[in-house]
């Protein structure tokens, strides 16, 4: 069975050793041999497409056969529900399970289909998810009545057009996940851009 580590604190402060060392000692006693091991110490705040581990993680397995990635909890895996929702949906359709130690539970069962527990619990999340991207919705939508009704003004000018250089300085981190061979679909997923932008992006690539 091979399996890979994803560790990750969000403080210069905190240790990951501690994560690494019990996922490690939980594998040993499963027979799982560890093939690779990705952490880092990146504020939970950043996007997916910011934390370079978890990129060279997807290009890691993108690249090698990968059964399982351990990871002490969920938060391990995004800034919020929504980029954890990413994660576990780029993971699943590369056919690899996710183990969370603090749940206890797969992604996936021995067949590669959906863990019954799993999908209840990513239910729950993607429900939060909604709330979530609701509540944003509303907010954003009241800011810009707001706007509006103070005058301001919207829309692009008459004739504007983004050249190649504003492209490749707009979508910086689809450019980058470009380069690292992810797929467009994963691309997209991780950077919460349509496939559209995506392909634009890769049509202009050097």
């Amino acid at each position: 069975m091979k399996t890979i580590i994803y560790g990750r604190v969000s403080t210069q402060i905190q240790d990951f050793n501690r994560q690494i060392d019990e996922l490690k000692n939980y594998a040993a006693t499963q027979s799982w041999s560890i093939d690779a091991i990705f952490a880092e110490k990146i504020s939970g705040a950043k996007k997916n497409e910011e934390r370079q581990e978890l990129s060279k993680m997807l290009d890691y397995i993108n690249n090698n056969q990968v059964d399982k990635v351990l990871v002490w909890e969920l938060s391990r895996l995004g800034r919020n529900t929504l980029e954890v929702l990413k994660s576990i949906d780029i993971l699943n359709s590369m056919g690899v399970s996710l183990f969370i130690k603090n749940y206890g539970i797969e992604t996936l069962d021995a067949e590669g289909k959906p863990n019954v527990m799993a999908q209840f619990l990513v239910t729950i999340l993607a429900e939060v998810a909604r709330m979530e991207r609701s509540t944003i919705k509303e907010r954003m939508n009241s800011g810009y009545k707001k706007y509006r009704a103070d005058g301001g003004k919207v829309g692009r000018k008459n004739g504007y057009k983004k050249n190649n250089d504003m492209l490749r300085e707009e979508y910086a981190d689809v450019f980058r996940l470009l380069k690292k061979g992810l797929s467009l679909r994963n691309i997209a997923k991780l950077t919460n851009h349509s496939i559209n932008t995506v392909m634009k992006c890769k049509s202009i690539l050097p």
